[in-house]
Formats: C-alpha cells, sequence, structure tokens
C-alpha cells in the first residue's frame, strides 16, 4: 500500500552543514541503509530519491570520495535506486518541510497597575491635556508618546500626581527584594530607567528617609553627633574625682582587680588592689582607708554605670556624706576619659614589667602609682605630685638645695594660691583646645522632650532591651522609644522597657531620630521572658515539612520561640535543633499540671461507679521463709 513504516531524521552538524547537496543527498542514503542492513540484505530494495544526479551512482565514474565511499557500503546489496519528483516525494519530505504557518492571535499579558495608572490620569490636569492633545494627528506633545492610552515620557511610563501608585512603586524598587532598601541615589537611579513623574527625586529622598527598616538596619555615615562637653576645671585639689576599675587580672596574693582612683585638677592617681567579686561596702572601705584618710571627702564623684556605682548602697553613701554623684551615660565611656586615660597608662607600666610573671602584679603597683604620679603631664605642665605637694619627688636621694629653704608661711601660701591659678588656667587652656579639635569631627544633634528615636544596642553585650533570634544578623536600632528628660546638653532620658536593665540616660550618639508621624510606625517590641534571657529557646512546634538539599531530603519544623509572636516564627531543621536545644518544651516533655496518681490504675477506692471492676492476675499467698523464722529464732 505504500504506507510508511518508519522515519529517519538526524540533525547535521557544523562540518556536515558545509558539504555540497549531492553529498548530503549521498549521506542521507547511507544512513538509512546503515540504520535497516538487516532487513535489507535478504531481498531486493528500491532506493527513490529526488536528487536526479544521484539515480546514476551505479554508472557513474567514481571520481570523488563520496562516490567512492557510498559504493563501498552498497557493495554486496541487492537495490535500485528510483528517480521520484519532489512534488510526488510527499511522504519523505514530510519531516523536512513544514508548512507556512499563520499567526491567528496573540496574547498580551498587561500587570494591572497600569490599568490604575490609566485610570488615575482622568483626576490629572496634565494628564488629561496630553491625552487631548495626542486625540489631534497634528499636535505635537514634546517628549510625551500615547500609546493604548498609557503616557510615556522619553520612553518611560508617566506616572503623573498620583501619589498611590508613586508609593506603591517605590515599595517594590526600594522596600521590595529587587531594591534591596538602598540609598536615595541607587533607587533613584533604578526607578527612573522605567518611570517618571513631577519631582521624582525628591519623593524617592522623602521616602527613603522616611523607611523605618533603613533607619534601623543601615549605620550612620555622619560625623560623631553630640559636640564634646568637657567636665569643668575644680577650685581644689581632690575636689572632684574620678572612678574606675580595671578588671580581668590574674590573681596575685588574692587580688585580682584595681581601683583607679584619680584628682580632676592635679591628675594624681591612687591604685588600689581588690578581690573580685567585691561588694560596695567593700569598695567605700577601701576608698576610706587609702584616699579618704589622705585627702578627705571630695564634693563630687565621677564614674562609669558600673553596679557598685549605680547600687543603693552607694548612692546613700554618696547622700550621707554630701557627695555628688555624677554618672556617665550608658555605652558612652568618654564621659570618664581621665580614668580611662589613666588606666591605659598603669597597664603599660605593668605591661612593661611584669610580662613574663604576670601573677606578680601586686609587688609592683606601688612603683607603678610613684612612677604616674611622679611624670611630667603636658596639661599641667608639671608632674601631678609637684602640683599636689608643692615640691619635686627626690630621686636617688639627690635634693635641690634651693627647695631646702623654708620660706615664710604667708609667702608659701601666696606662692600656692599663684600655682593654683597658674595650673586651673593652663587646665582651661588645654580644656578648650581639646573641645575645638573633637567638635571639628563631630555633629551636633538635638531632641525635644517627647520626640520618638531609635536606640543603639550593642550585639552580643545588651539583651534585655530587644531580643535578637541572631546578633549578626539583627537590626542595630531598636525601638522606637519617646524622650522623658533631657539632661545636660548630650545625654537623654527615655522611656525603656520595664525588662530593661541598662540605664535609661543615654548619650545622643546612641540616638536616631523616627520616622515622621505620617509613616506607620512598627509595632513595638515583644516582650521577654526574665527566665529566658538573653536566649529564646523553641516553644511550640506549629508545623512541619520536607525540604531537598542535594541528593537527600531534610525535615524542617516551624518553631515558635519563647518570648516572640507567632508571626516571628521560623523554619529550622529539625536534627540540629533538638541537638541544641535537647530539654526544650517543643519537643512534647511532660509538664506539671497538678498534684495526683500518676500511675495510670484507679484504686477502688477512687473508682467510678460505673466502671466495672478489674480482675488482676491471681497472686501467691506469700509464706514465711522457715530459716529466719523458725523455732531457732524465737525466744
Amino acid at each position: 500500500d505504500q504506507h510508511p513504516l518508519a522515519f529517519l531524521s538526524q540533525t547535521l552538524g557544523p562540518r556536515l552543514r558545509t558539504l555540497s547537496t549531492y553529498e548530503k543527498e549521498s549521506l542521507a542514503v547511507l544512513m538509512a541503509v546503515e540504520r535497516w542492513r538487516s532487513y535489507l540484505q535478504t531481498s531486493e530494495f528500491v532506493i527513490r530519491t529526488d536528487h536526479r544526479s544521484l539515480s546514476c551512482l551505479d554508472e557513474q565514474r567514481l571520481t570523488t570520495p563520496w562516490q567512492q565511499k557510498a559504493l563501498t557500503k552498497l557493495l554486496g546489496l541487492n537495490y535500485r535506486i528510483e528517480y521520484r519528483k519532489g512534488a510526488l516525494n510527499q511522504a519523505a519530505d514530510a519531516l523536512s518541510r513544514r508548512p507556512e504557518a499563520a499567526v491567528c492571535a496573540i496574547s498580551v499579558c498587561v500587570p494591572r497597575w497600569l490599568e490604575d495608572v490609566k485610570r488615575s490620569y482622568t483626576q490629572d490636569p496634565q494628564c488629561t491635556k496630553i491625552l487631548a492633545a495626542a486625540s489631534v494627528p497634528t499636535a505635537t506633545n514634546g517628549s510625551f508618546q500615547v500609546h493604548g492610552g498609557l503616557i510615556r515620557y522619553k520612553g518611560r511610563v508617566w506616572i503623573g500626581n498620583n501619589p498611590v501608585v508613586q508609593q506603591q512603586v517605590l515599595a517594590e524598587l526600594h522596600s521590595g527584594a529587587i531594591g534591596g532598601h538602598s540609598g536615595v541615589q541607587a533607587t533613584y537611579s533604578r526607578l527612573k530607567q522605567h518611570f517618571a513623574w513631577p519631582q521624582m527625586k525628591q519623593t524617592v529622598k522623602a521616602y527613603v528617609a522616611a523607611c523605618a527598616i533603613c533607619k534601623q538596619a543601615k549605620p550612620e555615615h555622619v560625623k560623631y553627633p553630640g559636640l564634646l562637653q568637657p567636665l569643668p576645671v575644680p577650685k581644689q585639689a581632690w575636689e572632684m574625682v574620678t572612678l574606675d576599675f580595671v578588671e580581668g587580672l590574674p590573681t596575685s596574693k588574692g587580688f585580682n582587680s584595681i581601683l583607679v582612683v584619680v584628682d580632676k585638677l592635679t591628675r594624681y592617681a591612687h591604685f588600689i588592689p581588690l578581690r573580685h567579686p567585691f561588694s560596695s561596702l567593700q569598695v567605700a572601705k577601701a576608698y576610706m582607708d587609702n584616699v579618704f584618710k589622705l585627702h578627705g571627702p571630695p564634693d563630687a564623684m565621677v564614674s562609669d554605670c558600673d553596679r557598685i556605682f549605680t547600687s543603693k548602697i552607694w548612692q546613700e553613701l554618696c547622700k550621707l556624706a554630701h557627695i555628688t554623684l555624677n554618672i556617665s551615660s550608658a555605652r558612652h565611656p568618654q564621659t570618664d576619659g581621665t580614668t580611662e586615660r589613666v588606666n591605659q597608662c598603669m597597664e603599660l607600666y605593668l605591661r612593661c614589667f611584669v610580662h613574663n610573671c604576670p601573677s606578680k602584679w601586686v609587688d609592683w603597683i606601688s612603683l607603678a602609682e610613684f612612677w604616674y604620679n611622679t611624670s611630667y603631664h603636658s596639661t599641667l605642665k608639671s608632674t601631678p605630685f609637684e602640683v599636689l605637694y608643692g615640691h619635686k619627688p627626690r630621686f636617688f636621694g639627690i635634693s635641690n638645695i634651693a627647695d631646702v629653704a623654708m620660706p615664710d608661711l604667708a609667702e608659701w601660701t601666696q606662692e600656692r594660691a599663684t600655682m593654683l591659678a597658674c595650673l586651673r588656667q593652663h587646665l582651661n587652656r588645654a580644656r578648650q583646645w581639646m573641645k575645638d579639635k573633637a567638635d571639628r569631627h563631630r555633629s551636633d544633634r538635638t531632641f525635644a522632650v517627647q520626640d520618638w528615636v531609635y536606640l543603639k544596642l550593642q550585639p552580643y553585650a545588651q539583651s534585655s532591651v530587644a531580643a535578637r533570634a541572631n546578633h549578626k544578623l539583627a537590626f542595630r536600632y531598636f525601638g522606637p522609644f519617646q524622650v522623658l528628660q533631657r539632661v545636660g546638653e548630650v545625654a537623654y532620658k527615655l522611656a525603656l522597657p520595664d525588662q530593661a536593665k541598662i540605664h535609661p540616660v543615654v548619650h545622643v550618639s546612641q540616638l536616631r531620630a523616627t520616622v515622621p508621624h505620617t509613616t506607620t510606625i512598627l509595632p513595638e517590641l515583644p516582650t521577654l521572658d526574665e527566665d529566658l534571657l538573653p536566649f529564646q529557646v523553641p516553644e511550640k512546634l506549629l508545623d512541619r515539612r520536607t525540604v531537598q538539599r542535594g541528593a537527600r531530603q531534610v525535615e524542617q519544623a516551624l518553631v515558635k520561640w519563647s518570648g516572640f509572636p507567632d508571626s516571628l516564627s521560623s523554619w529550622e531543621d529539625v536534627i540540629p535543633l533538638q541537638a541544641r536545644f535537647p530539654r526544650a518544651l517543643a519537643w512534647g516533655q511532660a509538664q506539671a499540671k497538678g498534684g495526683g496518681n500518676v500511675t495510670g490504675l484507679t484504686t477502688a477506692r477512687h473508682r467510678p461507679a460505673h466502671q466495672e471492676t478489674v480482675q488482676g492476675r491471681p497472686g501467691r499467698e506469700r509464706r514465711p521463709n522457715s530459716r529466719y523464722n523458725g523455732p531457732s529464732w524465737s525466744k
């Protein structure tokens, strides 16, 4: 019936495409014969081709390599080559010749928001004029073009004065995954490639400035906020002292800490060894035995937010002694910069002399104090020893002859007053020079009472104000919190949560202005469980799933963390999570529900009347052992 039984086709490679038509037709014959050789060896077969020259293959003189190769492949076969016109060779051409295709319909995807843009043109007078001018063939609209009711400005979609669509576009190209919360320039460059509207750059600046996620996640690349506010220069020696602790030292004769006390005027310092842990009363006793007995009570004390100085006992002691306690703001040790500098000098001295035997530092602490107090200070133009006592220290038993003579008391008092006045003048000049130099790299930042600000928290250190699932990828700023009071020039008191364990007075460098009131503020921080601080544990498994990772399947669970709402649940791998929290409540451990019998058996006294009596296994009557209860044991 001349019905096709099989088809054969193959794509030609780059080398075979360069062959001539005769060679390609010969190749097709050889491929077909090689493919069906097992069926063609037993009987005669006919090769029909639409290439006329190939029909004379048996009669031609072999002059080309292709003719020799074709004849060699066909040797031993009983075949006959017939020529057939291409118009009649429809069965073979069905696979190689495709009919001309006609386009019946074209489907085009049109976003819905473009329809909203078109409808918004009716409320914009400028867009109405552009559309009206586009309906007149002879009118010119400059850079504006209208295609299908959509206005384009220089090929970009024209949004017009539609704030709703503008906010939607900005939300996708800035807050979305494509935008990545980029800055103003990056967002504007990405936006102007596809869209346009009046004052677009100002809109982008306002949107990025009001983005709450950017303010909480990004650091500030500005000059250090807050101008320098140096402490005032005291009028008398030991009128104002600064205190600080040096901890982390190796144990030496039972001591592992140092209390550093520095006079603000003369820079004279005392190094008092302590043993950690110590209480407020122990620190007060050490101050009394080493400083108070020599210089008397000060008028003011400057310290950091150490637990000793912020304790109620220390504050009550200062109140009874009529001492003003000045505590630095949270995470701002620059307030007590004088003591921090003295700590650095003392550690440098000990490091030079006891680096080979660090457990002997107590034997060198007295020499370190004498070395520091007899060293020249560029601010004082003298040494703290000479400023405090009025004469230079003796070295190697050598005394200055001019200092031996005893002057008149009135003359000595006058010289002492002149020296103190000169000293205060040096300190004020150094103080002003330090302030001018520091303010060159600082910026002024102020807030008003009842303003809302973000608070910068140190990772791995401050966990009581806000909980973090991961410190590396957590926000840097949290809040917002309300400003309750302005303390001094560069510090503010905030309304922190009740569970916060940091000082509420914070330096302005740790604060950042919040978004305007017209923007929706993020929810407040989640409440924390005091027993679980500073870590969170799995509290409940909400769902389970299996994900494919390479060639293996991993089981995951949707975990609700303690102290967090359900909206902050996360998918975690079950096996590593169970290994990290083996005793978490999420794994189904029994919890106390009250007292009672937990054996699962109900006694006859407490068994309900409607329940049947459970018959247990009959037991054997227990008899006494004659070896221990026989007649020989009876009296």
